[in-house]
């Protein structure tokens, strides 16, 4: 190869010579040669789209500060002794101009001159962010294997949550109680850069309100009468990791507030103190009430709910994940047997016959609940009908629960029931007629800006007379 106006090119291979770097452009993959001394002699067009930087930007700086690799960081395959051999393709990420984290795999070899001595390497770099959307079984069953669900929504569910977690945005899980949303948060957590540090979670409506203030932001020795020392609180705790806050709905208004700072500026101050504490923590939260409602209502903050509401997943109750019931069904039977030491291969025709017609009023805990009862007192190789809960086997038809939509909220204003309903029917009404003019009266798009389920919404529009 030699020069011609600063052009490389190849001589010997064709009758006349060819331009290098127009050859080097063709190669899909990001390459680079550098010389002994690692710095950077030439890359491809490929290299440039992979990590940002132009050929004139990185021409003879040391590779190692152009592609800002793990690998570079830990065990550099072209020093000796590193532990990597030339040619090996260890997998590891690069640092783009813009700071984004690529994952890709380094390919490395030597280039001998004519007397076989080393003159310097071709790298080459394989992006693998399309193998590993492609790869969506593997990925899938190593992460989320305890995530079960074959219909539509739960399958889009289940694919995006590799794509949330390699962001920080904040999450709002909706779905009624027993959905699942405690697994999906923590599913979103495993995804995410963030699995090695802790995931918190807390119970919004579990502790009162001069508790729940502490436990959150922690205080200072002496704030109050009890505190003998500091705290430091969950948002401290869950620092380089996630805060997963259940039951938000239930969070009280001044706490709201202080939520609200927090996703702001990222920085917590502990009851009695006045200097905050900066934390590198992700927020999820999840509810099964209407925060919308409650916005209404003036019972939650509405700037707090955009702030939340970044990215929402709502879970579909059991009743409408069409196939999922048997998945579960086999799926846990297995599970608990082997936890209970139990030789069970399954459910008699009748038993299954009534657990696949049960309307799962508390979705899959219940769901769970009524195998682990069936497992607990089963003495054969199948589960019987007679083995099954007494409710289960005297339940007709009982009227689903209220969808996330309907949920009663808690400490309302005075008002009377009657009022209140009809003050709830009306807005839901309007909200339903809002959603169909932004979707352009297409029923599924207005579906997924309500959060609702297809479902729910036809039922709500044959209620409220708008089916027609």
């Amino acid at each position: 190869m030699s020069t011609k106006n600063h052009d490389p090119q190849v001589h010997g291979l064709f009758s006349s010579p060819v331009a290098f770097q127009h050859l080097f452009d063709e190669i899909p993959h990001g390459v680079f040669l550098v010389d002994r001394q690692r710095r950077i002699v030439a890359v491809n067009s490929a290299f440039e789209a992979l990590t940002g930087f132009s050929r004139e930007q990185v021409r003879g700086i040391f590779c190692a500060h152009v592609v800002r690799n793990t690998i570079c960081q830990q065990h550099c395959p072209v020093l000796p002794n590193s532990g990597e051999g030339v040619g090996e393709c260890p997998a590891g990420n690069i640092i783009s101009s813009d700071r984004k984290k690529i994952p890709v795999r380094i390919n490395l070899a030597p280039i001998y001159d004519l007397s076989g001595e080393c003159q310097g390497y071709l790298e080459t770099i394989e992006d693998l962010r399309a193998s590993e959307i492609w790869d969506w079984e593997r990925i899938h069953t190593e992460k989320f294997s305890h995530l079960i669900g074959s219909c539509s929504e739960m399958q889009r569910i289940f694919q995006i949550i590799p794509m949330i977690g390699q962001t920080d945005s904040s999450v709002l899980i909706t779905g009624e109680t027993g959905t699942g949303k405690d697994l999906i948060a923590e599913a979103i957590h495993l995804a995410s850069d963030r699995a090695k540090g802790p995931f918190i979670k807390v119970n919004c409506g579990a502790l009162p309100e001069t508790l729940l203030e502490s436990e959150l932001f922690g205080h200072q020795k002496g704030a109050f009468t009890g505190a003998t020392e500091s705290k430091p609180g969950r948002f401290r705790l869950a620092h380089n990791g996630t805060l997963f806050l259940t039951e938000i709905g239930d969070l009280p208004l001044n706490l709201q507030t202080k939520l609200l700072s927090f996703l702001d500026d990222k920085v917590v101050y502990p009851l009695g103190g006045s200097k905050g504490v900066k934390v590198n923590v992700r927020v999820v939260a999840a509810t099964l009430r209407n925060l919308e409602q409650m916005v209404h209502l003036g019972v939650f903050r509405s700037d707090l709910l955009f702030r939340l509401n970044v990215v929402r997943l709502h879970l579909p109750p059991l009743r409408e994940r069409e196939g999922d019931i048997r998945l579960l069904l086999d799926q846990f039977l297995r599970t608990i047997a082997v936890q209970f030491k139990k030789h069970i291969t399954g459910y008699s025709e009748d038993a299954l016959r009534e657990l696949l017609s049960f309307p799962y009023p508390g979705n899959v805990r219940e769901l769970r609940n009524i195998v682990e009862y069936a497992v607990n007192i089963c003495q054969g190789a199948k589960i019987q009908l007679n083995q099954l809960p007494q409710y289960v086997l005297e339940s007709k038809t009982p009227p689903p629960p209220p969808s996330v939509r309907e949920e009663v909220m808690p400490h309302v204003p005075t008002a009377s029931t009657e009022k209140l309903e009809m003050t709830w029917k009306s807005m839901e009404k309007k909200m339903i007629l809002d959603a169909l003019a932004q979707a352009k009266g297409k029923r599924n798009r207005a579906a997924e800006i309500l959060g609702w389920g297809r479902s729910t919404l036809w039922r709500k529009m044959k209620e409220f007379g708008l089916d027609v």
